[in-house]
């Protein structure tokens, strides 16, 4: 079985990015500021829209957080808190 980090993951996914930027565009840093520029223009990448919900760490992580606090009461005791009200 191999383990590959998801930092490894990033880089192998940017490294086969340059490659077929360098290939469609030898000379692409003369002309763009950034890989992910001349990407996009070359149509490899595309932005998606997506809910804005998800991209706040709190809404992403709101299970990972629950499984913990739950794992903290199993082990520790304690009694569910119902929240008040949200914070601003």
């Amino acid at each position: 079985m191999v383990v590959v980090s998801k930092s490894m993951l990033v880089y192998i996914a940017m490294m086969n990015l340059r490659n077929q930027v360098e290939e469609l565009l030898p000379d692409w840093e003369r002309w763009y500021p950034s890989l992910f520029d001349a990407a996009s223009d070359l149509g490899l990448i595309k932005a998606e829209v997506c809910d804005p919900d998800s991209l706040l760490l709190t809404r992403r992580h709101a299970k990972i957080r629950q499984r913990a606090e739950d794992a903290h009461r199993e082990k520790w005791g304690g009694q569910v808190q119902e929240h008040a009200g949200k914070r601003k």
